[in-house]
Formats: structure tokens, sequence, C-alpha cells
């Protein structure tokens, strides 16, 4: 019995050892290009809970795509500068402030796209109606439809719009589609979604793939998270609105009665050319077919109502400098009267954190407009955990009334007011980490147009059926819910 101590004091050691090399390798490895919430939030798991928090940090720590796809990204960048160098960053019939002209310019460093027009020709803040109008200009198609939506479910909902795929494919349109393979995975019909689409002759791709009995590999939780529908090049629509029934089908959504609210918004013009060019990318990335993507013509504006100067920001993995937060910071940081913020999930870094606060400090009103509940719990509590600062610093807090869960995402500053001076951004990036640095997001930035009344104008309807929380019953909440708040927010890090 004693020969077996000095085996087990032994192994004890070991273990130990190991333990503590580990550790101490994570506190050089683990921060190393990584923004200091994110490197604390592994440390803390790694050194609390070694066994689970080694293997994740393995698995999911890195947002680096393969080498294949970072490659064809580079690559697509270096095209689509190439292709509209010759356009300037935005058309010289407008004229903006000179903080205006740089946020242009900085998207266009990070991303490639200039500013160019495009007409508003529909917005569309009704879900089914925007599923409607979908298939009703793909049912105008002559040549071909690209669809990239990151969720996607053929339903009592969606049968109108892939009915319309239908008939463009019987006309001989050439119809492209893409869809998010996790993100599409737990709803109704995923398996035999593939097998629909190829019987109507809809050409189909699942985006960012798991399949590692053909080498195909990659950290699980990264998404393309974008929505696009593009015809013909010459009709586009962008937005917040996933292919779906409204409910989301699944058993804890219709035991809730969730309802999604969303803004799909259709434009023609130049801007159309963009969205085409970013589809193309992603088309080629899941399928080896490169498609031929001309520079926007046409690029001065025409002197209409509905006009609106309009810039593509991208981003992704692919991206390494983290275009959209760089341009959401930037706007929030350029309002001087009044910011609408709009997301469903709202968990920011410190950067926009800041940003927000500051805008504050300096006098701006500020509305952030979030859901009464969350679809998601770990992300309804982390996003709660930042509402005491922002109160604090006068945030005015709108939570829109449960079970419907507000999906629309945009930020608006100054509209109306300031002349030259307003902005803003809609699209599919939400304002939290795992858009900024993990999903491929579609997002379009707002120079000029009427485009920047009706964001303002939608915020302002939120708001007129959503309840204000004050601080002062936030600070009622007790102690659990602080607490439970507190431990979802390090895990909102860990990127």
């Amino acid at each position: 019995m004693n020969a077996l101590i000095p085996d087990f004091t032994f192994w004890q050691w070991i273990l130990f050892t190991i333990e503590l090399v580990v550790k101490i390798l994570a506190l050089g490895v683990v921060p190393d290009g990584r923004k200091p919430s994110a490197a604390n939030g592994w440390l803390l798991l790694i050194f609390f809970l070694p066994l689970a928090g080694v293997p994740l940090y393995l698995l999911m720590s890195s947002s680096f795509v393969s080498a294949r796809r970072h490659r064809i990204q580079q690559e697509a960048n270096v095209m689509i500068s190439d292709r509209q160098a010759d356009l300037p960053n935005y058309p010289g019939s407008v004229e903006f402030s000179a903080e205006v002209e740089s946020i242009l310019s900085l998207n266009r460093k990070l991303t490639g796209f200039p500013a160019v027009t495009g007409h508003n020709k529909g917005f569309w803040a009704d879900y089914d109606m925007a599923i409607r109008r979908m298939a009703e200009v793909v049912d105008s198609a002559e040549k071909y439809v690209y669809v990239e939506i990151y969720i996607q479910a053929w339903d009592e909902t969606t049968e109108v719009f892939y009915r319309s795929l239908e008939r463009a494919v019987q006309r001989g349109v050439q119809v492209r589609l893409l869809y998010d393979q996790i993100g599409s995975l737990k709803y109704p019909g995923f398996l035999k979604l593939g097998k629909r689409f190829t019987e109507i002759g809809v050409d189909w791709h699942t985006m960012l793939p798991l399949a590692p009995w053909r080498f195909r590999f990659r950290r699980p939780d990264l998404r393309n998270h974008r929505k696009i529908l593009v015809v013909d090049g010459r009709v586009g629509f962008i937005g917040s609105l996933n292919m779906i029934d409204r409910g989301y089908l699944v058993r804890n959504h219709v035991r809730a009665s969730r309802q999604w609210i969303d803004l799909m918004v259709e434009l023609t013009g130049p801007i159309v050319t963009s969205l085409e060019a970013v589809f193309a990318v992603d088309w080629y990335t899941e399928s080896g077919e490169a498609l031929d993507i001309s520079a926007p013509a046409d690029h001065e504006p025409e002197v209409t109502d509905d006009v609106n100067v309009v810039q593509m920001l991208p981003s992704g993995p692919g991206y390494t400098t983290e275009p959209n937060l760089r341009v959401f910071n930037s706007i929030i940081h350029h309002a001087k009267e009044r910011l609408t913020i709009c997301s469903p999930y709202f968990i920011p870094d410190e950067a926009m954190m800041e940003a927000v606060t500051t805008a504050c400090y300096r006098g701006v009103r500020v509305d952030l407009l979030v859901s009464e509940q969350a679809d998601q719990f770990m992300v309804h509590h982390a996003q709660s955990s930042y509402y005491q600062q922002l109160l604090e610093a006068g945030v005015n807090i709108w939570q829109f009334p449960a079970p419907y869960v507000l999906h629309t995402k945009f930020v608006v500053a100054d509209p109306g007011e300031s002349g030259n001076d307003a902005m803003g951004a809609f699209g599919s990036s939400n304002l939290d980490m795992r858009s900024f640095g993990l999903n491929y997001e579609s997002t379009l930035v707002v120079a000029k147009g009427n485009l920047l009344d009706q964001l303002y104008e939608l915020g302002e309807i939120y708001k007129s059926v959503s309840c204000r929380i004050t601080l002062m019953q936030w600070n009622q909440r007790g102690f659990w819910r602080r607490y439970i708040d507190n431990i979802m927010r390090l895990t909102s890090a860990l990127q």
C-alpha cells in the first residue's frame, strides 16, 4: 500500500507542473494580437477551469479563417480596389463636411469600396411584405439572381420567395444561392433544404461549411451573417432579415410566441454593383466559380428626392482591421445633436463603450433601442451588464416589448439637422464583439439622402411602443441578476 504513495505523489507533481507550465505559457501567448478584454477573458477561463479552458482556447480562440479563405479575401480586396481605382471616394457633385469626408475615406481605405449613389426604392420594415417584395423583384429577373442570406428555411412564409426563384429558373434565369450551414442547421427542413433547391434548379452552396471528412475545418462558431439579394445587377436588397418565418419555427421561440422585427432596403443604381461584388467574393470562396463584376457606372447622382450617397461596408475575419467597428465608432464620435442606435445585441468593446458615453458627456442625445428580452440567454444578460454604465452617462435605453425581438440594426447621427453632416449605417451587423471580429457582415453606410431620415423615423416608431429604463429602476434589480449579468459579460469577451 505504501509503495503506491510515491507513485501517486509523483503523478500529482507531474500534473501540477504541466498545469503551471500551461498557465505561464498562456500569460505570454493569449494576449498576442488580442484586445485586453478578450485576453483577460481567456486567461480567467484557462486559470480557473484549465481542463475546459485550454481545449476551448485551442478550438475557438482564433478568428483567422483557413489560409485559402484569407488569400481569396486579400486578392478580392486588391481586385475591388483596382477595378474602382478611377472612382473618387464619393461623387464629386456632392458636398460633405470634412468629418464625413474622412469617414468615407476611412471605409475606402479599409474595404476598397467608394461611396456611390443609390436610389431608395423601398424601405421595407414589415417582415412579410419585405419577403413578398423580394419575390416580386425576382419575378422581374431576366438574367440572374444572387441570394446570400445567413439563415434560410423553406416554410409557409418563405414559400412565396422560393417559388419566385423556381419561376425564374424556368424562364432561363441563372439563380445562385448561398446560406450559412451552421446558422440554418437547427431550423425545420434543413436536411432537405439543399435537395429542394436542386429540384427547382437553383445553383446553391452552404457558407463556411464544417466538413472534416473532406478536410474542411475552421473555428466552428464563425458565421457568414450577410443578407443580400441582387437581381440582374440593377436592383439590390440589403438589411437584417433572414429568409425564415418571423417566428423562427423552433420550439422555444414558438413557446415564447417570439416574432422578429426586421428591415430590408431596396436599392437601384451604382451601389448594386458593390452588393454584387460582395456576393461574388463569397460565391467564389464556396464554389470556385468566378463571376464577372464590372466597375459601377453612372457615378454622378441624379437630382431626385430619393437619391442617396451610400458606401458598402463588408467586414469579417478576412478583414484584419475590423472595418465595421471603426466606421461605427467614427459615426458615434461624429454625432453633434442626436444619435440613435438600434441593435438586438449591443455588447460593445471598450472603444465603442467610450464613444457612446463620450457622446452623452458632449451633450448628444443618445437613444439605444434593444429588445426587452433577447432570444439568447447569454447575450441577453451580457448586454444588460452594460446598462448601468450607459444609464449613468445619460444614455436613453428603450426596450422593445417582448415577445417581439427587435432584430433591426442601424446607427444614425444628426438626421435632418446638420445639412451635410448627417451619417448613418444599417445592415446585418450587430453592435457586438462577435459582429466586429467573427461574423462576415454586410453593412451600408449612408452619407446623404432620405434613408437617414427614414432610419431616424423608424427609431422613433420603435421608441413609441417601447419602455424606457430609468437609472432608478435599474438600480433596484437584485443581486442574482447583477451576478448573472456580470458572468455573461465575461463570456462576451472570449473572441
